[in-house]
């Protein structure tokens, strides 16, 4: 398939809410930054369904698992807060932030992890840094919040969206 069919695919899966294209975010800083956009499944049971994925045993032992997370998480969030903007941020060196929120001058870092006891990458807070971002959360499947430290919290989708809608 040539490059032009499989981006008008892409935008037909978008137009039709198989797909979100998460952009990623430029800054003027001197890295070399990945430059191409994150494609996630919105529905990630369609994406269950087609690996084969019958129950969520099978979900948990599966090497999608924490990418499935990654999908479910942002599109719940940016279903919900939809006066934000999202985007990705990584560099050719690993430094990575999954999802910044913007929304004027403000902005948010956001990690996603599918483990219930997560823990922060050093290319994370690198990131944080480099773009001058004070808040960072990390998204888990829990259903509290707590201060992992100063600037960066823990906690479960309903949680962050309840803490934003504040």
């Amino acid at each position: 398939l040539s490059h032009n069919t499989i981006r008008r695919y892409i935008e037909i899966c978008e137009n039709t809410f198989i797909l979100r294209t998460l952009m990623p975010y430029f800054t003027n800083i001197k890295k070399r930054m990945v430059k191409s956009p994150k494609i996630y499944f919105r529905d990630t049971g369609l994406l269950h369904s087609l690996l084969g994925i019958t129950d969520f045993n099978d979900l948990l032992g599966h090497p999608i698992y924490g990418q499935s997370w990654e999908s479910f998480a942002i599109e719940m969030i940016l279903s919900e807060l939809k006066d934000w903007t999202g985007y990705y941020y990584r560099t050719s060196h690993g430094t990575e932030i999954d999802l910044i929120l913007e929304k004027g001058i403000k902005k948010i870092a956001i990690e996603f992890k599918s483990s219930t006891s997560p823990s922060v990458s050093k290319g994370f807070y690198i990131a944080l840094e480099d773009l001058k971002i004070d808040k960072g959360w990390v998204i888990c499947p829990i259903n509290e919040w707590y201060p992992l430290n100063n600037n960066i919290a823990v906690s479960g989708i309903n949680e962050f969206i309840n803490f934003i809608n504040k």
